[in-house]
């Protein structure tokens, strides 16, 4: 089976990724090794095109035009005339995209066009309590129409999607996110006393600002807290950074405390397994998530998780008894599920222990690509 996946996302050396990036990268390594072709196509990070293979997979990055109005223009007649040039070399079974991808892709016959649902407009503008763009939202709507397969990676983002787009007489299919075991083991010796690490992108609704905020509230019972922030920064629309919001309106505010707060940047994900392990805790207070990768990752690790309650939190920990669940708007909560950790240190142990055994479980990767050809299969012959 050949699949490609269209991302902008495929991970590169010395640039930044987001998520969707990172599972691209852990399933398709995997679809390889069993036996199938994947090819990816996207954007290059930088104004030129680009081949390589990695780990066996083809990877196509685009350069195309920035014209401000018409870059969707460009950027899906750039990504179709490659995909129909991969496929005249080597047939695609299987295109593979995120939620608005299919709205302008011209569909080739006899191949079969799965969305991922990853978290679209709607969605986060359900969660965000903000209104729907109308030309996001009518890209978003069009996209789904032209999709003949769903894959959910949660059931709330399942659920709350389909309140808006309609995924009727389609296959859906709920399946989680890989995690690579190998890759996140236990490294117990490593741990720092009391650092708090968070990895994510840098931006409100992962739960930074309230994260900063609890610091004071933790350190006045465990003073030498520490919390590192390691993730790529968000810029608002007039170019302004997160970062700097948060060391002005937040850090400024905590004096010579501010120092034990640390925005680590940009972290290679071959080294992330590290910084998780010199945590004490790991802390994901996302206002929202489609299911994340971050908090089942850090699991995998056996470290106590503090994760949001709100949207799929449910589905990724069973709270007190494989992590702790927090109300990510809710300060005194985010210290005191903290605190607790420090606090208690073998019921902390014996957390994160099952945590481990259930990311064993639940997102095994080899069982999770078993899952996924199976939908792909069963969509090939249903189509």
């Amino acid at each position: 089976m050949h699949i490609c996946f269209i991302t902008n996302e495929f991970p590169k050396a010395g640039f930044p990724h987001g998520g969707i990036g990172t599972f691209i990268a852990t399933i398709s390594k995997v679809l390889v090794e069993e036996g199938n072709k994947v090819s990816v196509v996207g954007k290059n990070y930088t104004a030129n095109p680009s081949k390589e293979f990695v780990n066996g997979v083809e990877v196509h990055r685009l350069y195309t035009k920035s014209i401000k109005g018409l870059a969707w223009y460009f950027n899906t007649r750039v990504i179709a005339k490659k995909i129909k040039d991969i496929h005249s070399k080597s047939p695609i079974d299987i295109v593979e995209t995120s939620d608005m991808g299919l709205a302008f892709l011209p569909k080739i016959k006899g191949i079969a066009y799965v969305i991922r649902m990853h978290g679209g407009h709607h969605f986060f503008a359900e969660s965000e309590k903000r209104k729907i763009d109308w030309w996001k939202g009518w890209q978003e709507k069009r996209s789904y129409k032209r999709a003949d397969g769903f894959i959910a990676v949660s059931n709330y983002v399942k659920t709350h999607t389909s309140k808006y787009l309609s995924l009727e007489n389609r296959i859906v299919k709920r399946i989680n996110y890989p995690i690579n075991l190998n890759h996140f083991q236990p490294q117990e010796h490593v741990i720092v006393p009391f650092k708090i690490v968070f990895a994510g992108t840098v931006c409100e609704k992962k739960g930074v600002r309230q994260l900063i905020q609890a610091m004071p509230l933790i350190w006045k019972l465990y003073p030498e807290a520490t919390l590192d922030i390691y993730g790529r920064d968000w810029f608002y629309s007039d170019g302004a950074s997160y970062i700097e919001e948060m060391k002005h309106s937040e850090l400024t505010r905590l004096g010579t405390k501010a120092s034990q707060i640390h925005f680590k940047g940009v972290i290679d994900y071959a080294i992330l397994p590290v910084k998780y392990a010199e945590a004490h805790v790991c802390v994901f207070p996302s206002h929202m998530e489609t299911l994340g990768l971050v908090a089942p990752e850090a699991m995998c690790m056996a470290k106590p998780v503090v994760f949001t309650k709100l949207g799929p939190g449910p589905e990724v920990i069973k709270h007190n008894k494989t992590g702790l669940l927090v109300n990510p708007v809710d300060v005194k909560d985010i210290a005191e599920k903290i605190t607790w950790v420090f606090h208690n240190k073998a019921e902390a142990i014996t957390l994160g222990k099952a945590a481990r055994e259930d990311v064993l479980n639940r997102f095994n990767i080899d069982e999770i690509v078993n899952e996924n050809i199976e939908f792909y299969t069963g969509l090939c012959h249903a189509y």
